[in-house]
C-alpha cells in the first residue's frame, strides 16, 4: 500500500473503520432484525473526507469471514489507514452545544461564574462546550461538537425526519481541558496496550484535526446517512 501523490485512477478496495456489536453499544439502535453495524470508508476524499457505507446485519448470518481482508491500492492521506484497535465501550451522558441551547439557556450561560473556568482560562460557553456538555473522541450516538460551523438542521432526503448522530470518527481523544475531564474511566483489564496512544489510538486524522459526524435517520435507519465535518 502506498500514499497517492495524486487522484488514483482505478478500483479501490473500502477499508474497514468499525465493527459494532448491539450487546456492546445498545445505543446503536438497529433495523429490525439487526445486531451488527459495520463502517466503511474510501481512503480518499469526497471531497474533504473519506467517503463512509454502513451496513447493518444479522452477526448470526455473518459465517464466510475473509482471513485478509483486501486491502486499497493506495490511500490519499496515512489518517485515512485506521489502527486496530480493542473496543472498551464506557456510556456517558451528553448535552447540547451551547448554540443548540435555547435563547433563555444561552443567557444564563454567559452569566455563569464557575470557578473552573477561569482557572482553565475559558469563557463560560467554552468551559461548558469543552468541559461539560461534549465529550471528545471516537462515540455512538450523543450530540454533534459544532466547532468550526454553526448548528444546522439535518433531514433525511427519503423522509424529512431530522437526523441524529449515528457515530462520529474522531482525530483526538482527548479534549482540549487541562484535568482531561473526558479521559475514560479506568478499570480492571484495560490497557494500556502495545503502542497505545491515548490521544489519537486510531491514528485516524480528519482533516486538520477535526471530526467526521455520521448522521442517520431514527424513523428508518436504512436510510441514506449523511456525513458533516465539524
Amino acid at each position: 500500500m502506498r500514499l497517492a501523490v495524486q487522484s488514483y485512477d482505478g478500483p479501490i478496495a473500502m477499508l474497514p473503520v468499525a465493527q459494532l456489536y448491539v450487546r456492546d453499544v445498545p445505543d446503536l439502535s438497529p433495523p429490525e432484525g439487526k445486531d451488527l453495524l459495520q463502517v466503511l470508508w474510501c481512503p480518499f476524499d469526497h471531497p474533504i473526507m473519506p467517503r463512509t457505507l454502513l451496513f447493518w446485519r444479522s452477526a448470526a448470518a455473518v459465517t464466510d469471514i475473509l482471513d485478509t481482508p483486501p486491502e486499497p491500492p493506495a490511500v490519499q492521506f496515512d489518517g485515512y489507514l485506521p489502527e486496530p484497535c480493542v473496543l472498551e465501550p464506557e456510556q456517558i451522558t451528553e448535552y447540547p452545544d451551547h448554540l443548540e441551547l435555547s435563547e433563555e439557556l444561552q443567557e444564563q450561560l454567559k452569566q455563569w461564574s464557575v470557578p473552573q473556568a477561569a482557572e482553565e482560562d475559558m469563557d463560560p460557553d467554552t468551559y461548558y462546550d469543552c468541559v461539560l456538555s461534549n465529550a471528545p473522541g471516537w462515540k455512538v450516538g450523543g450530540w454533534p461538537a459544532w466547532n468550526s460551523t454553526d448548528p444546522s438542521p439535518q433531514p433525511c432526503s427519503e423522509c424529512g425526519t431530522g437526523m441524529e448522530v449515528l457515530i462520529t470518527v474522531a482525530t483526538f481523544e482527548e479534549g482540549d481541558d487541562a484535568g482531561n475531564s473526558w479521559s475514560p474511566y479506568p478499570h480492571p483489564g484495560a490497557g494500556p496496550y502495545p503502542g497505545h496512544r491515548g490521544y489519537n489510538s486510531t491514528g485516524v486524522q480528519i482533516g486538520s484535526g477535526y471530526r467526521q459526524h455520521l448522521f442517520v435517520c431514527p424513523a428508518k435507519p436504512e436510510h441514506p446517512h449523511i456525513e458533516l465535518m465539524t
